[in-house]
């Protein structure tokens, strides 16, 4: 017969033994955010982002997505110019001179690939908006539940055509989302770029809170002045949008990352390095 302190020992090991997997599976928070480039390109006129001011100037732009790994599972955040533009010897050219000619130096499948990250990994995703720049990949993911303000996915693209397949999976909003319960990454509803725009509020453990801006605003000087872009479907909802980002700013002591702001994201580690 075992002695009573052994057997009491044995119960006890198994007791914490089994709080352990039992604390492993209930994994919650944000482990590491990549920056990933998701485009790179230059406007031919910026005065359309700055009403009034800079015409003719030209302007370098990023386009930049953001894979987090969460105590849960893979989430993606944005997925940029379409990966097929790499082969495109000039890039993405526009028909009016004065928009962005995009270029995409990484595909974001061989980003994932040099992480070890698999499409099928990535089991939610959201974009800011339907714009192309930041939804040319979402087929990439077709079973990845995609998070997605109900009033964008309900407005009519061109000819009036779906803006995403409807066969993918998709969790409409109607407001703010705590994606996975814990707090630690939320989707904050703010509208005006487009009507269902979104931005992305992150809370890392050691970098602290960080709001992903989406197109809410396009580059710091916009952010600093409050400018509203006239491509933009409503400008006092623009204007609200930025006052909510700037609360949670205040209320988060976060840092605000600027999708499409190239100094910015020149100062920032890129994947494979991580924040975390």
């Amino acid at each position: 017969m075992m002695p009573r302190i052994t057997l009491a020992l044995a119960i006890a090991a198994l007791a914490l033994s089994g709080s352990a997997a039992h604390a492993q599976s209930d994994k919650t928070g944000v482990e590491k955010l990549y920056v990933l480039n998701c485009g790179e390109g230059t406007a031919g006129d910026i005065s359309r982002w700055t009403p009034g001011l800079n015409e003719g100037k030209t302007m370098d732009f990023v386009d930049t997505c953001y894979l987090i790994k969460h105590g849960k599972g893979w989430f993606l955040w944005d997925t940029g110019i379409a990966d097929a533009v790499a082969a495109m010897p000039n890039g993405l050219v526009p028909a009016d001179p004065k928009a962005v000619t995009w270029r995409r130096p990484k595909t974001l499948a061989a980003q994932l690939e040099q992480l070890g990250v698999k499409p099928d990994d990535v089991k939610a995703m959201a974009v800011s908006h339907t714009h192309p720049d930041h939804t040319g990949n979402v087929e990439l993911f077709p079973q990845s539940v995609l998070y997605v303000q109900k009033a964008e996915y309900d407005w009519p693209g061109a000819n009036n055509a779906p803006r995403f397949k409807p066969s993918h999976p998709v969790e409409l909003l109607t407001g703010d989302k705590d994606v996975f319960g814990d707090g630690s990454v939320t989707i904050l509803s703010t509208p005006g770029h487009t009507p269902g725009h979104q931005s992305l509020l992150v809370r890392l453990p050691k970098t602290g809170a960080v709001v992903l801006s989406g197109d809410a605003v396009h580059f710091r000087d916009n952010w600093d002045n409050r400018r509203v872009p006239s491509m933009n479907v409503d400008k006092d909802q623009t204007a609200a949008s930025m006052q909510k980002i700037a609360d949670t700013l205040a209320k988060e002591r976060a840092q605000l990352w600027i999708n499409h702001d190239k100094a910015q994201r020149d100062s920032q580690k890129l994947a494979p390095e991580f924040y975390d």
